[in-house]
């Protein structure tokens, strides 16, 4: 009977057994699936986003101290705050995301790249800690305009210089739009500063010129001849001068024949938005700007003229670089043509037309700088800002943003600003 019993009792056992595991698992499985699970962590933000803040930061300080110093004056001087409000506020409009924030955590972390205080700039104007490449733990972005809240007119100056300089050296590495607008804004910021240093009696800052290429052309692609055979080019990286010689007589210029330097690649109204485009684009914008210096030299007078004389030669230069940058990513540089049509009123106030043509370099260059990358980036770059300063010195505003076209009317509006932590005085400076 033990036996029997024993075997009787056997299945009830296994029985209970199971039905307990059931539960405990049951038990484990509720209970994993009410503890809740950890928020993964944002991811870090790009680096054009982080450049995009750290420019909006710095602008918005820039913006307070310009504010700031046009409330203590008046006059001239006051106009002259005023535009630099008008300025910076178009910019920072700009920079602001719709419906975004101007205080980002992004900004004045270690691995943002860089807002750097506008405060107590004094000793330098080159890039500061928080250029690519670098991290400034404390930058931040509510990093005053001046050093114990007051903005003096000098350190308006030195802060704009450096904020140009770093919003120029982080459109080198951001992404193309971005690229675009920062270097849009740095060089407003610099032309600013330069207008300002005049009234400050201060040296202005140092503006970057553009250069031409160290690569070599024939080494880095082969360019499809005419006839497709793919031969190398012979060209290299040289500045054209021949060609350049060629357009010395405005009313004969060279005009190759249209079929003497096609290759393989060329641009159509279906691919404008590409690099070789922009490339093509910007030699033909030189060419046509270095014919309109040579037909308004005949026309000034003086000063006018010794000055125009100093630029064609620049352009002259830039036409060569042009060429240049154009062969070293195997694109076929245009032919030039035989001449161009001039206004009247090109011809009747050549000064104002030789404004409007080197405001009309602006965007070609903006476009550059969006397509490109690398080398060629940093020459576009570059030659924005020396297109943008020539515009300015034929007495023409590049504006808030040289290089790009903008409709302020759907630019987002900046929220309210905090109250002041300075009062400002008659003398052009801001007192606690």
């Amino acid at each position: 009977m033990n036996d029997d019993s024993g075997r009787k009792r056997r299945p009830g056992n296994y029985l209970r057994y199971a039905l307990l595991a059931l539960a405990a698992f049951l038990v484990l499985s509720l209970g994993f699936a009410l503890i809740p699970r950890e928020s993964p962590a944002p991811a870090a933000p790009s680096f054009s986003e982080q450049a995009r803040t750290a420019a909006l930061a710095e602008t918005l300080d820039l913006r307070a101290a310009s504010q700031q110093l046009a409330n203590g004056s008046s006059g001239a001087r006051r106009q002259l705050f005023s535009h630099a409000v008008t300025l910076l506020t178009t910019q920072a409009r700009a920079l602001l995301l719709p419906g975004g924030d101007t205080s980002s955590p992004a900004v004045g972390t270690g691995s943002a790249p860089g807002a750097s205080s506008a405060a107590g700039a004094s000793g330098t104007d080159g890039p500061s800690a928080g250029a690519p490449g670098t991290a400034s733990a404390s930058a931040g972005a509510t990093s005053a305009p001046a050093p114990s809240g007051t903005a003096t007119l000098p350190a308006l100056v030195t802060a704009l210089s450096k904020s140009g300089k770093e919003r120029l050296l982080h459109a080198e590495k951001a992404d193309g739009g971005m690229a675009r607008l920062l270097t849009a804004v740095g060089t407003a910021q610099l032309l600013q500063a330069t207008t300002l240093a005049q009234a400050a009696g201060t040296p202005p800052p140092a503006l970057p010129a553009p250069s031409a290429t160290q690569r070599n052309a024939a080494t880095a692609c082969s360019v499809t001849s005419p006839s497709g055979s793919g031969a190398p080019s012979q060209d290299g990286a040289q500045s054209s001068s021949s060609d350049q010689s060629n357009n010395s007589d405005p009313s004969s210029s060279s005009g190759q024949s249209s079929g003497s330097d096609q290759s393989g690649q060329t641009t159509g109204p279906a691919d404008t938005a590409t690099l070789a485009a922009a490339l093509v684009r910007a030699v033909r914008t030189e060419v046509e700007t270095v014919y309109g210096y040579q037909v308004a030299l005949t026309r000034l007078e003086g000063a006018a003229a010794e000055q125009a004389a100093g630029l064609l030669a620049k352009h002259e230069a830039v036409v060569g670089q042009a060429e240049a940058y154009t062969r070293v990513h195997c694109v076929s540089v245009p032919p030039r043509e035989p001449g161009y049509t001039l206004d009247t009123s090109f011809l009747q106030k050549p000064a104002a037309g030789l404004a409007s043509l080197e405001a009309g370099t602006l965007p070609v260059y903006g476009d550059l700088v969006a397509l490109s990358d690398g080398e060629t980036r940093k020459w576009a770059v570059s030659s924005l800002v020396a297109a943008a300063q020539r515009t300015m010195r034929w007495g023409s505003d590049p504006g808030p943003v040289p290089g790009i076209v903008l409709d302020t009317s759907l630019l987002p509006e900046l929220p309210e600003p905090d109250a002041p932590s300075a009062q400002p005085t008659g003398d052009g400076a801001a007192t606690p």
